[in-house]
């Protein structure tokens, strides 16, 4: 398969999100570290697994768009609670919103649009 821009955006915001919840103060690192993770690992999974089952396209990426949507709230809230600074926070929505649109391009074109 090859590497559409799509996968490569959300390899490069769950790298740079894993590198900057590694240094969340240690009460946070279990509980909103851990959501952020996983709900970056969710977009990921989630476009993996429309690339992959061509007969649930529209499915996988739905749950990609909700998973992402539930990341930029998780990300709001590390940012209201000073554990990203402004820049910080500048670039997470930056790369979320490439993702966004990528994603969002993908499902018009799997007719997953209502």
């Amino acid at each position: 398969m090859q590497e559409s821009p799509i996968f490569t955006r959300t390899y490069d915001l769950l790298r740079w999100l894993l590198a900057a919840t590694r240094k969340f103060p240690r009460e946070q690192r279990f509980v909103l570290a851990a959501r952020v993770q996983d709900a970056a690992f969710d977009v990921q999974a989630a476009i993996t697994a429309a690339a992959q089952d061509r007969s649930h396209t529209a499915e996988h990426l739905v749950a990609a768009d909700v998973a992402l949507a539930l990341l930029r709230k998780h990300l709001l809230l590390c940012h209201d609670m000073a554990l990203l600074s402004a820049d910080q926070y500048r670039h997470a929505s930056e790369l979320t919103a490439e993702v966004g649109r990528l994603l969002g391009t993908w499902r018009k074109r799997a007719g997953g649009e209502s």
